[in-house]
């Protein structure tokens, strides 16, 4: 790895990992609903800015539909459903439910037909579920209605996520790094936009609110965004989506040690189970999973 592609992925793991922190804050100003909306907006609005300034040429020839099916996973379903989940079952607990994410988007490859996953990958993802049920099934705190519906809201996110990762491998393959993030976002927040009159910002926020808002938007949206796809060019999808493991571990440090996140001794080792299989899946082992095409390139996967 180049020292260039080594320094956008330490940057990755850092802003998605703290990102969960941002969204604690956010959603609490703005609400879940509201936190999403405007985050989208701003990170489309910020690109599509930065690109006329820069006079780079947008080309959007591939019609208006993929980006609508990308906006309404991996923007309105990923970060609604995590929005809404980390206020409940805390950012530690968000985090390694996270690092499923390649496992859901593995095991849909398959089935679409776009990579075979051989012995390996199917003992990888059989360990990724068990992982799971270790995490869900014996947390550190209480198991309550609030807390199963967290859970389920965080892997929901987590799968709709992985879907539109594999679609947009297959619809958006050619297109840049801009485009697809600004109109996946941009889509993204006009899906979300009408839930506001059911859930309304619950107040007036405050400077401080605003400022995390546009951290949200511009550092945690748009730019890593546009560096992950660079990323992706560089060392291919496969090294790029293993910095969903080090965000893991960022997060869950940030959730432990700064926010003082409780996590049970088999809810590490429920972690552990989950990154070995994606380790398995992927094959960051001596036995590779056999391919059929090229990795599917995760987008905005993972980040809340």
């Amino acid at each position: 790895m180049k020292p260039r592609d080594l320094a956008i992925y330490v940057f990755l793991a850092t802003a998605w990992g703290l990102s969960f922190l941002v969204v604690l804050k956010v959603v609490a100003a703005f609400g879940w609903v509201g936190a999403v909306t405007i985050r989208a907006f701003i990170a489309s609005f910020t690109l599509f800015a930065l690109a006329r300034l820069t006079r780079r040429r947008l080309d959007f020839g591939v019609g208006w539909k993929p980006f609508l099916i990308v906006g309404a996973t991996t923007v309105a379903g990923q970060l609604i459903g995590l929005s809404y989940a980390t206020p409940l079952i805390g950012t530690a607990m968000a985090a390694i439910l996270v690092a499923s994410i390649p496992l859901f988007s593995m095991l849909i490859s398959h089935v679409w037909g776009l990579e075979r996953i051989g012995a390996t990958g199917l003992a990888g993802l059989l360990l990724g579920v068990v992982g799971i049920l270790l995490l869900v099934g014996f947390p550190a705190v209480p198991v309550t209605t609030s807390f199963v519906v967290g859970c389920a809201a965080a892997l929901a996110a987590c799968f709709s996520a992985a879907f539109g990762s594999n679609y947009a491998s297959h619809r958006l393959r050619g297109e840049g790094p801009f485009e697809v993030t600004i109109g996946s976002f941009l889509f993204g927040g006009i899906i979300t936009l009408p839930l506001l009159l059911v859930i309304p910002v619950p107040a007036m926020p405050s400077a401080t609110d605003f400022l995390y808002l546009l951290i949200s938007g511009c550092v945690m949206s748009a730019t890593t965004y546009v560096l992950y796809f660079q990323l992706v060019a560089s060392i291919g999808a496969t090294r790029a989506i293993s910095v969903e493991f080090v965000v893991t571990v960022v997060a869950v440090f940030v959730g432990a040690v700064v926010l003082d996140e409780p996590l049970s001794a088999i809810q590490f080792v429920g972690a552990a189970v989950i990154i070995s299989g994606c380790a398995l899946v992927l094959g960051f082992v001596p036995w590779r999973v056999r391919r059929l095409a090229q990795t599917p390139i995760p987008h905005q996967d993972g980040v809340p």
